[in-house]
């Protein structure tokens, strides 16, 4: 049988352990959905309206996937984005952060593609629990793109 100091020091490992967790899962934000339009230039230019979601990998850096659906040259299409946003101003010190992006595109339609995918954009300030946010950047010929995301009070 274990002695009452081992017993002791156990419990307030696991009560250490136990608020640690609690106190991480209140500083990290939830997922955070956004909607958005984007235009895509090059020969098969397109202009998708999408929606998107992500999680927190970090204090800097937020992993999603955004999909959209559109028309353009070659009709009907869609893509799927897999990316990583890192941004300088995770606790909204400022009204306005910058950011960069990174990851893949995956176009669908007449002429399937995938592509790197590398952006740049800023992050305005929230209001009424959205942040809208502009973007420019690579992924299958020049984008840009305008998003309305969910915000979080002290977070991006």
């Amino acid at each position: 049988m274990p002695d009452s100091s081992s017993v002791r020091l156990a419990l307030a490992a696991l009560a250490l352990l136990s608020s640690a967790s609690a106190a991480a899962a209140q500083a990290a934000p939830p997922v955070q959905f956004e909607g958005r339009v984007d235009a895509l230039t090059g020969g098969d230019w397109a202009i998708h309206a999408g929606i998107g979601a992500s999680a927190p990998l970090g204090t800097y850096v937020r992993f999603g996937a955004v999909g959209g659906i559109g028309g353009g040259a070659s009709g009907l299409s869609g893509r799927t984005d897999l990316l990583a946003r890192f941004t300088l101003d995770p606790f909204r010190a400022s009204r306005w952060a910058p950011y960069a992006t990174g990851g893949v595109s995956a176009v669908y339609g007449e002429d399937s593609r995938t592509s790197l995918l590398l952006l740049l954009g800023i992050e305005g300030p929230a209001r009424g629990g959205l942040a809208p946010a502009i973007e420019f950047g690579f992924g299958g010929g020049f984008r840009v793109g305008v998003a309305l995301r969910q915000a979080f009070p002290r977070r991006r």
